[in-house]
Parts: C-alpha cells; sequence; structure tokens
C-alpha cells in the first residue's frame, strides 16, 4: 500500500512528477523529517545520505523512536518510512564531500557550514543535472532556508555571500551545538514547501507565486521575510540581524 495524494492533488502532483530524484544530505533534525514529508507527498525517487548513528539525544527533536537508538540513521529513516508511507527511499551510509553525482533537486541539511560549502561547490554549482538547491539552517528560535538555481550567476553570488565560519555556530551550556524540535518542525515543512514551489515553476502551475531564493523565519519575536537573492525586498539590516546576532554570541563564547 502506498500514500493516497488526492487530498493534496491540487497542490503537488507526485504521478506528474513521477521518478525525479531528490537528494537530502544530513538526516538529523530537518533532514529526518524533511524525507517523511517528501513521501507522504507521494515522491518516491529519494535518495538520503548520512553517516551517523542515532543517538539518544536525537530523539527529541528528530524523527526517529527509541528503538532506533544504534542503528545507521538512513537505515532507521528507511523502516519508519516504508512503515508510515509504503515508500522505499534510496540510502547512502556515507559522508557527502561534493564528489558524489546527485539529482534533479538537492536539499542540502548537513550539520555544519563547511561541509554545505564543499557539497555546493563539488556537486551542485555550475552543474546543469541539478535544477534547484534548496538549502536551511536553523537556529534555536529562527531559521534561513534557501532555494538557488545553480546556473544563474546572479544568484550564486549573492548566496555564496552567505557563508560563515562554524565557530558561529549557536552551542548551548553543555558544548552541543542547539537544536529545538518544535523549531525544525516548522523548518520542515518551509524546505518542503520549496520543492513544491519548483515543480510548481517547472510545470506553469505557481498560481501567481513570486519566486524568492532566501526565506528568514523567526519565533522570538515572530517574523517572516523573504526576498530574491539581488533583488533586495526587505530592509537590509534586518536580513543581516541574525549573522551580526550570531557573530555575538560567537564573540562572547571565546571570552567566556
Amino acid at each position: 500500500m502506498s500514500v493516497d495524494p488526492i487530498r493534496h492533488l491540487e497542490v503537488f502532483d507526485p504521478y506528474a512528477f513521477g521518478e525525479r530524484r531528490v537528494d537530502v544530505i544530513g538526516a538529523g533534525a530537518l533532514g529526518s523529517k524533511v524525507v517523511l514529508s517528501l513521501a507522504k507527498l507521494g515522491i518516491t525517487n529519494i535518495h538520503v545520505w548520512d553517516f551517523d548513528k542515532v543517538e539518544e539525544h536525537n530523539i527529541a527533536n528528530q524523527a526517529f523512536g527509541i528503538k532506533d537508538i544504534g542503528k545507521p540513521k538512513v537505515k532507521a529513516l528507511q523502516e519508519l518510512v516504508k512503515r508510515d508511507t509504503g515508500t522505499v527511499i534510496n540510502i547512502h551510509e556515507e559522508r557527502v564531500d561534493g564528489k558524489q553525482p546527485l539529482g534533479e533537486i538537492v536539499i542540502c541539511l548537513p550539520d555544519s557550514m563547511e561541509a554545505r560549502k564543499a557539497i555546493w561547490m563539488g556537486a551542485a554549482k555550475f552543474k546543469p543535472s541539478v535544477k534547484v538547491w534548496i538549502e536551511a539552517r536553523m537556529g534555536t528560535d529562527n531559521g534561513r532556508i534557501y532555494a538557488i538555481d545553480p546556473l544563474d550567476l546572479g544568484q550564486i553570488n549573492q548566496y555564496e555571500k552567505t557563508f560563515y565560519g562554524d565557530d558561529e555556530a549557536e552551542v548551548s551550556a553543555c558544548g552541543a551545538t542547539i537544536s529545538v524540535g518544535p523549531t525544525a518542525d516548522i523548518m520542515c515543512g518551509m524546505v518542503v514547501w520549496q520543492v513544491i514551489r519548483f515543480w510548481g515553476f517547472q510545470t506553469g502551475k505557481a498560481g501567481g507565486d513570486a519566486k524568492e531564493s532566501e526565506i528568514v523565519i523567526g519565533f522570538r519575536p515572530c517574523m517572516f521575510l523573504t526576498r530574491d537573492l539581488g533583488v533586495l525586498v526587505v530592509p537590509k539590516a534586518a536580513v543581516d540581524a541574525p549573522v551580526a546576532a550570531r557573530k555575538t554570541a560567537a564573540k562572547k563564547r571565546k571570552i567566556a
């Protein structure tokens, strides 16, 4: 038995989407939930990449359950998705370094900025086979989502200016990277919507939608900003505020 898409067929038609390949890099807080959501849309040709195993602290913010502890994340996710949707995803228990060939839609969700840069440079940038590069960055109560055309010079130039060092990532008092389940839930929906929107533009069924290359969301206070990279539609100070906050927090940690 497979997923019946009748409730969302007017928004996304998996039959028309067919066997187009979607690669999800990283099966953590965002990746594990994104893969399950894609499968529930009716997408079947999903490739998932992760080299890590499920640990106890992953249960609070990822799609896995207690019974999955100790399993490779990709294997646990394959079992979960098959049980809940009937779809058998393709799994790769390895680290992606930019040398692996990827599909038309690449969703990049690894746990470091250095990994994002390497995969972008090696496997997506200027690659005609990759039609859209979707990348998300999640903080405690905020996040950013990018949907980039790997052949668009304007988008590429502006997108690469958003990279930062891994020393600016948020960490908790115990030294672990902060990751909050409800933030991941909302970010997951936003990431999957970029796949839906991409397909709408591809098929001419965008329904008056506007292309935004960058989406910035926050929850304390609640805010939602968008811009087409290269064409600013929100105040630059507002877009840069989360970056400045990360840098300030990083400096405080170093002083402490």
